[in-house]
């Protein structure tokens, strides 16, 4: 139902909800290779039980929310590897059907926990697709009805699973933004928008974020506006100028590790991951309710993040 939030039960009972980390960050860690176009929705092809166990990983270790292996499983990507369209569309509609058995299984292995996680269906950028870095630029040169098409269709299949709400994340584009918000108004849809930012006050293709918050406010389905995908010290002025703009909406925040990832050579640099959990206390005073990690973070980051915000 249109308004109604997914996220405020855990809000009002413990002030803030925890999410997940990285996903394909952490099936790397673990030795599988996702050196293809379809990155960790190979995997879902593949060896579903894997992400299935980073699922349950994140959930034992305090996820309030996880997010489906979907963000760069679209419908062109799909066909682009010679999958058919039903394929394309069995392979999306698996990621949060994967996400839920997670769930279940948290949950009958939790003795008397209060816990009803939730499962976010992720809708990652055009720019995931074109697998060139453009992520981090906005920078697509396409059409926005080519956008919108592109969106529209994984957008359908998503919206109909038993995801909980729709994660629009790592968003480097405001015209993007306004595709995403026009199809999250017509489909009566809960989702959050979050984007990937260059710096404290703009998002990667330049766009102040305060125009982006400005944006999204007064949508109803927006549950939450935010960043990730983003370097962690850029994360407290960030937050103060979305909630400037947008003070009735709940922040969103989920940063990578800190180190730099080089998109042409596809590599990060190993000598900035920092310890997110002793900086979440000021994303959370800066006015962030949703608080968790992007790239190379991993379980042990949200296990920090959750002590840190709740014990």
């Amino acid at each position: 139902m249109a308004g109604v939030s997914p996220i405020a039960e855990i809000l009002d009972r413990q002030g803030v909800l925890i999410l997940d980390g990285g996903l394909a960050t952490e099936l790397e860690s673990q030795g599988y290779k996702l050196n293809h176009k379809l990155w960790s929705a190979q995997i879902m092809r593949t060896n579903p039980y894997a992400i299935k166990n980073v699922h349950l990983s994140y959930l034992k270790a305090g996820a309030d929310c996880i997010i489906s292996a979907s963000y760069q499983a679209s419908i062109q990507g799909c066909l682009d590897v010679g999958m058919k369209k039903w394929e394309a569309r069995k392979l999306l509609e698996s990621t949060v059907q994967i996400a839920c058995e997670a769930r279940l299984a948290y949950l009958n292995t939790v003795d008397g926990s209060s816990r009803s996680p939730l499962v976010a269906a992720s809708i990652g950028p055009y720019g995931a697709y074109l697998t060139n870095g453009a992520e981090y630029t906005g920078d697509y040169g396409i059409s926005k009805n080519d956008l919108h098409a592109f969106h529209a269709e994984r957008w359908e299949i998503l919206s109909e699973t038993s995801a909980d709400l729709m994660a629009c994340e790592t968003i480097p584009s405001f015209e993007e933004a306004e595709v995403l918000l026009e199809l999250i108004k017509v489909s009566d849809q809960p989702a959050y928008v979050s984007f990937s930012c260059k710096d404290g006050k703009h998002i990667n293709d330049g766009t102040p974020i305060s125009e982006c918050a400005e944006l999204l406010k007064d949508c109803a389905q927006v549950v939450a506006i935010g960043v990730n995908c983003t370097a962690p010290e850029l994360l407290p002025e960030l937050i103060r100028e979305i909630k400037a703009k947008a003070p009735l909406k709940p922040v969103v925040v989920y940063p990578n590790s800190g180190a730099f990832y080089d998109a042409l050579g596809k590599t990060w640099s190993h000598s900035d991951d920092q310890d997110l959990a002793l900086q979440a206390a000021d994303w959370l005073s800066s006015g962030a309710l949703l608080i968790g990690g992007c790239c190379r973070t991993s379980p042990q980051d949200i296990r920090g993040i959750r002590k840190a915000l709740l014990d």
